[in-house]
C-alpha cells in the first residue's frame, strides 16, 4: 500500500511517500526550487517521491494532507472578527488567497497529480500530523508525545501518548497563546526573520545576560506550573497585524526593533539569552508534568519548538523521562510524514513493532545520484576531477586533506530530511583549527560571525569529549550538550570578563572550532549504522590525529537551501572559498577548476534572499 503525505502552504513544504508503513522517501520542496523555507504547494518534492518509489500516481492508495483547512478557516475568521475592525487590512490580503486555492485543496492536488489520483483525500490534524511524526518512527513501544510550534488549527502545543500502533492526544494548548510565536516575536525584534531566524537566536543566547527574564515573566507571559500559559496579547499584534510586536513592546524594551543587517548590541544579545530562559523554563515544566501525566519513561517530539536543541538537553538532562526521540524534521516538513503514518498505523490499523532502533533511516530520504551521473554533468561542464574508485584510499586522502585544515565539501548518497545537514550534503573540516570557524562563517557560509558550528563526534567516543549519558546518542543533531571539563582550556581573569561577541576571540577548548561561548555544543553522534562511509572517515582521521571530531555544517550559503544535486554543490563550491570537493567518488580541488569570474559568483550570491 502506497501513502502519499504532503504539508504546504505555511512553510517548508514537503512530501513523503510510505509503503506498507515503511518509509520510502521525503523531501523538502525547497530542495528542488531553491526557493528557501518553499511554502507552496510541492510538486516538485511529490513528483520526486513517486520517481523514487517507481511507481505512478495510479498506483497511490491514498493521499493525505498534513492539516485540516477548514478547521485552520474557521480560525482565521474567528481571530479577524474577534478583532474588527482591527485586522481588515490583513483580512483583504489573506482570505483571496483561501478562497482561490487554500480551501480547495483537492483541486490542488488533482492538479499536482496530473488527474490521475482516483483514490481518497485525507486530512489529518495538525499536531495529529506531528505527534504521529514523532511517535511512529520512534524506537519505543510506548512513549509520552510532546508537540510545540507556531499554529496549526487552533492547537500551538499538545501532549498524549502512544502505544503500539496507536496514538491518542489528551491536551491541547489553544491559539493565541503559543511559545512558538512568542519565540518568534522576539526573533522579529532583534531583527532576524521569523519562521528562518530563530536557530540564529538561539545561538545569540549565550553571548548576552538573561536580564528581561523577569521582565518577560511579569509582563509579558502567566506561566503555570505545568508548563501551560496565557500571553499578555496587549503586547502581541500577530492576530490583527502582519508584525509580531508594535509600540507597546518596544515601550517595554525602550527601543524599536534592531533593523536587518544591522549591529548587534548587547541589548539584542540580553534579549536572546533572556527569551531562551523562558522557553527553556517552559519545556521543562512541560515536560515534567507530561511525565506525570502519563507515567512513561520515554518521551517523543516534534513541532518547530522541538528544534531548540538547547532546551531538549534541559529536558534529557534535568527532565525525569529516561529516553527521549525527536523527530528530525520538527517542523511543519515533517508533517507530511507523519500524515503518511497516520494514515498507516492510526486509520488503518496495521501492526507497529518497535524494534529497539529508530526507523527513520537516519533521515537520509532524500534523492541519491550514481557515479556515472556525476561524471557525466562534470565532463559537461569541463570541470577536473580525480576518480577514486577505491573508497578507502578517497577516504585516507580526505582525512589529510581535513587534518590540513582544508574545507570540504562532502556529498554522499542520499539527502537529508529535515533542517540539519547529517554528514550526507556537509560541509566538515577539522574541529582542532583555532581559525575554522572564522574562515566558515565569513569566506564560506558569508553569515553572521557569531554562529557556532556543529561537531560530528564518533558514537563510540562521545562521552569522552561531551557530557551525555552513556544510554543517548544524538544522530540528528538535536541535542545540546557541554564539552568535557578535561577538554576545556583555562582562562585567565581578563579573558573571562569579555563580554558579547569578544568571546569569539578566546580558545576555549582542545576542539575549539566547535565549542561555542558557554562550552556548549550541538551533537551528532556518528555510528557505523547509519553514515558507514562517515563513519570510516572520521575513524580514518582520529587514527590520523587522535581525534574523533570534526566541523559538520550544511552544504550552502546563507539563505541557499542545502544542496541536493550535483549542479548545486559544484556551485556553491565554486562561489566560495571551499578548498576541496568530494561527490561519491569524485574529488575535485578548487585550484584546479576554471576561474570563476566574479561576476558569477556575485549572482550566484544574490539569488538566495538573505534569511
Amino acid at each position: 500500500m502506497n501513502i502519499l503525505g504532503i504539508s504546504a502552504f505555511y512553510h517548508d513544504s514537503a512530501a513523503a511517500l510510505v509503503r506498507d508503513g515503511e518509509i520510502v522517501t521525503a523531501a523538502q520542496e525547497e530542495r528542488f526550487t531553491r526557493k528557501k523555507h518553499d511554502s507552496r504547494f510541492p510538486k516538485n518534492a511529490v513528483d520526486y517521491c513517486l520517481e523514487a518509489g517507481g511507481i505512478t500516481v495510479e498506483e497511490l492508495d491514498f493521499v493525505v494532507f498534513y492539516e485540516k483547512p477548514l478547521i485552520k478557516f474557521e480560525r482565521l475568521l474567528e481571530t479577524y472578527i474577534a478583532f474588527a475592525p482591527r485586522g481588515f487590512k490583513q483580512f483583504v490580503m489573506g482570505i483571496p488567497l483561501w478562497l482561490r486555492q487554500k480551501l480547495h485543496l483537492p483541486r490542488e492536488m488533482d492538479k499536482a497529480l496530473h488527474k490521475r489520483y482516483k483514490g481518497r483525500y485525507v486530512f489529518t490534524e495538525h499536531h495529529e500530523s506531528h505527534a504521529a511524526s514523532a511517535f511512529f518512527p520512534c524506537p519505543f513501544d510506548e512513549a509520552a508525545i510532546l508537540t510545540m510550534d507556531g499554529v496549526g488549527e487552533w492547537a500551538t502545543a499538545s501532549f498524549g501518548t502512544g502505544r503500539g500502533n496507536k496514538i491518542e492526544i489528551t491536551h491541547i494548548l489553544h491559539f493565541p497563546h503559543s511559545l512558538g510565536l512568542l519565540y518568534s516575536a522576539f526573533t522579529y525584534f532583534t531583527g532576524f526573520r521569523v519562521n528562518s531566524g530563530e536557530y540564529k537566536l538561539m545561538g545569540l543566547a549565550p553571548y548576552g545576560e538573561p536580564k528581561y527574564y523577569d521582565l518577560i515573566m511579569e509582563e509579558l507571559i502567566d506561566l503555570k506550573e505545568d508548563g501551560s500559559f496565557r500571553l499578555n496579547m496587549s503586547y502581541f499584534p500577530y492576530c490583527h497585524k502582519t508584525v509580531m510586536t508594535d509600540s507597546k513592546f518596544e515601550k517595554l524594551f525602550g527601543a524599536p526593533p534592531r533593523k536587518a543587517e544591522s549591529p548587534l548590541t548587547s541589548r539584542e544579545m540580553d534579549m536572546a539569552a533572556s527569551i531562551q530562559a523562558v522557553t527553556e523554563e517552559i519545556m521543562l515544566r512541560a515536560a515534567k508534568y507530561v511525565h506525570q501525566q502519563t507515567g512513561m519513561q520515554n518521551l517523543v517530539l516534534a513541532g518547530g519548538v522541538a528544534l531548540n536543541c538547547v532546551g531538549n538537553g534541559r529536558i534529557l538532562r534535568e527532565g525525569p523521562f529516561k529516553n527521549i526521540w525527536i523527530q528530525p524534521a520538527a517542523g511543519d516538513a515533517g508533517g507530511a510524514l507523519g500524515a503518511a503514518l497516520f494514515v498507516w498505523y492510526q486509520l488503518l490499523d496495521n501492526e507497529r513493532k518497535a524494534e529497539g532502533h529508530d526507523r527513520q533511516q537516519a533521515s537520509l530520504l532524500g534523492p541519491a545520484y550514481s557515479n556515472e551521473q556525476i561524471r557525466k554533468f562534470l565532463d559537461s561542464i569541463a570541470a577536473k576531477y580525480h576518480v577514486y574508485p577505491d573508497q578507502e584510499q578517497l577516504i585516507t586522502k580526505v582525512a589529510d586533506l581535513i587534518s590540513e585544515e582544508k574545507v570540504i565539501g562532502w556529498f554522499q548518497g542520499r539527502m537529508e530530511f529535515g533542517p540539519r545537514a547529517l554528514g550526507n550534503r556537509s560541509i566538515i573540516g577539522d574541529a582542532r583549527s583555532e581559525k575554522m570557524q572564522s574562515i566558515m562563517n565569513r569566506k564560506i557560509k558569508f553569515r553572521e560571525s557569531f554562529r557556532p558550528f556543529a561537531p560530528c563526534v564518533l558514537r563510540e567516543d562521545a562521552k569522552n569529549y561531551f557530557d551525555m549519558p552513556d544510554s543517548q546518542d544524538s544522530p540528528y543533531m538535536l541535542l545540546v550538550a557541554s564539552v568535557k571539563n578535561d577538554k576545556r582550556l583555562p582562562l585567565n581573569k581578563p579573558k573571562q570578563t569579555l563580554k558579547g561577541l569578544d568571546k569569539l576571540k578566546i580558545k576555549r577548548s582542545s576542539i575549539p572550532a566547535i565549542t561555542h561561548v558557554d562550552y556548549s555544543a550541538r551533537i551528532q553522534t556518528v555510528d557505523a549504522e547509519r553514515h558507514p562511509r562517515l563513519h570510516r572517515l572520521m575513524s580514518q582521521f582520529k587514527k590520523k590525529t587522535g581525534c574523533s571530531v570534526i566541523i559538520n555544517t550544511s552544504f550552502n550559503i546563507r539563505g541557499e537551501p542545502i544542496v541536493c544535486s550535483p549542479e548545486h554543490a559544484y556551485r556553491c563550491f565554486m562561489a566560495t572559498n571551499m578548498d576541496v570537493l568530494v561527490i561519491e567518488n569524485q574529488l575535485l580541488y578548487k585550484e584546479e577548476q576554471p576561474q570563476a569570474i566574479q561576476h558569477e559568483v556575485d549572482e550566484y550570491k544574490a539569488q538566495f534572499e538573505l534569511d
